[in-house]
């Protein structure tokens, strides 16, 4: 298969309440040349990602060469998330046009080499923060895209399934264009990946490799409010809502802190692993 670059020329993307969060990007993309984003919380690196992947439009500029089939995860659960996973893997292999048979044999290679341990004849939607993001990596890479572009995808994924991605996406990458935010440093461990910083609606190429900080990512079922649980916990510096749970990160040597404040408030403990998040 034969990928035709993909360049974004003179990105702009700006929202009525939020104001400019790319401010003129120029990006090309191309097999065995993988592209990294990093970059702060709400610096618009999902916003690229988006407009890479056809999702959204550029309020100015254009994306040349994008190719036919593109295989994109986005950063939170699709609004299908009701369907069974197995319905909603064959619903976008349908979309892509992957044949059915050879697109399910993938999809489950795939979610086997990812560690898989969900109901594929369950909604997306009870599935744990993992296999989710497993079941919207197997859709992704499965689908014989000439373009991926993945918004973080180790998320959520523990230390076997991330090894296994690593092996998979240097494979992806020497065939197709390779567009990823990544904030824990080993999309830039990727064979011949240039990084980038988005701040301030620019992206520029980083000279040096990203610091990894220790981080602790704890998974906890709790009573009440999500919201109102989050505000009595210390030292968070991001949370997501799975599917029944709240996964929280926290540096790691607040870690304890944590836990204990959660514990306090009557959470239950689903899950709790260290992470290196690039800075």
């Amino acid at each position: 298969m034969e990928v035709e670059r993909v360049r974004l020329a003179g990105v702009r993307k700006a929202y009525r309440r939020r104001g400019e969060v790319l401010a003129g990007v120029d990006l090309e993309l191309a097999p065995a040349s993988p592209v990294v984003v990093v970059g702060g919380n709400g610096t618009g690196k999902s916003t690229l990602l988006r407009i890479a992947a056809g999702a959204a439009a550029p309020t100015v500029g254009r994306v040349t060469g994008r190719p036919r089939v593109v295989g994109f995860l986005p950063g939170r659960v699709p609004a299908s998330a009701r369907m069974p996973a197995r319905a909603y893997l064959r619903h976008l292999a349908a979309v892509h046009g992957a044949p059915r048979a050879a697109a399910e044999r993938e999809v489950r290679t795939l979610l086997d080499d990812l560690g898989f341990s969900g109901d594929l004849d369950a909604p997306v939607a009870q599935l744990s923060t993992g296999n989710v993001q497993k079941v919207g990596l197997a859709q992704a890479l499965g689908c014989g895209a000439g373009l991926l572009v993945l918004d973080e995808p180790w998320s959520g994924l523990d230390a076997a399934a991330a090894a296994a991605l690593d092996r998979r996406l240097a494979a992806a990458a020497a065939r197709s264009a390779l567009l990823v935010a990544d904030h824990t440093g080993r999309a830039a461990a990727l064979p011949d990946a240039a990084v980038f910083r988005l701040a301030g609606g620019v992206l520029a190429r980083e000279t040096a490799a990203p610091r990894q900080v220790p981080h602790t990512l704890v998974e906890l079922r709790c009573p009440g409010d999500p919201a109102e649980t989050l505000r009595g916990l210390p030292a968070v510096h991001e949370s997501w809502l799975g599917p029944g749970s709240v996964t929280v990160r926290v540096p790691a040597d607040r870690g304890d802190g944590l836990l204990a404040a959660a514990l306090a408030r009557g959470c239950s403990v689903l899950d709790v692993r260290r992470e290196d998040r690039c800075s």
